[in-house]
């Protein structure tokens, strides 16, 4: 292991939030793979993911995949509110965290449209994540009120 500190850059902090954010890329990137935040991101990704599978093999009336996706909606969300604050920071204040003592570079436009990004991607699946549960969670309602009244 070399004792060379690399630039840690924040437009790649933040396309890493949005690319691969709800796998804890940016966190592996910005604090090394001993980041313990960062290996709790895949976990709830994968049941998420595993939720949208049973879903679409079993249907929308599975009770564990309708449980199991908005945790996918959640670590998207999460990975975008990372990338909009990663991006957001200024340059000054990032490298003063993240590159002490290095010489700082302009982050550019760069970053700017990967805010957008996480701006647009991150209101979808919120959006989404909060429809997809309230739908579900009505309907089981509406259910159980129908199995008291027979």
């Amino acid at each position: 292991m070399s004792g060379t500190v690399h630039y840690k850059s924040k437009t790649v902090a933040t396309w890493l939030a949005l690319l691969l954010g709800s796998l804890g890329l940016h966190r592996f990137y910005l604090y090394g793979l001993s980041d313990r935040l960062a290996w709790l991101h895949p976990w709830p990704t994968l049941l998420g993911l595993y939720g949208l599978q049973r879903m679409e093999l079993l249907g929308q009336d599975d009770h564990l995949s309708w449980l199991l996706m908005p945790w996918l909606g959640l670590m998207l969300v999460n990975a975008m509110i990372c990338g909009i604050v990663y991006g957001l920071t200024s340059d000054e204040k990032w490298d003063a965290q993240h590159n002490p003592g290095q010489r700082g570079q302009a982050s550019g436009w760069a970053a700017v449209i990967g805010v957008v990004a996480c701006v647009f991607i991150g209101g979808i699946c919120l959006m989404t994540t909060i429809a997809f549960s309230a739908q579900r969670y009505f309907e089981s309602q509406v259910e159980a009120a129908q199995e008291i009244s027979q």
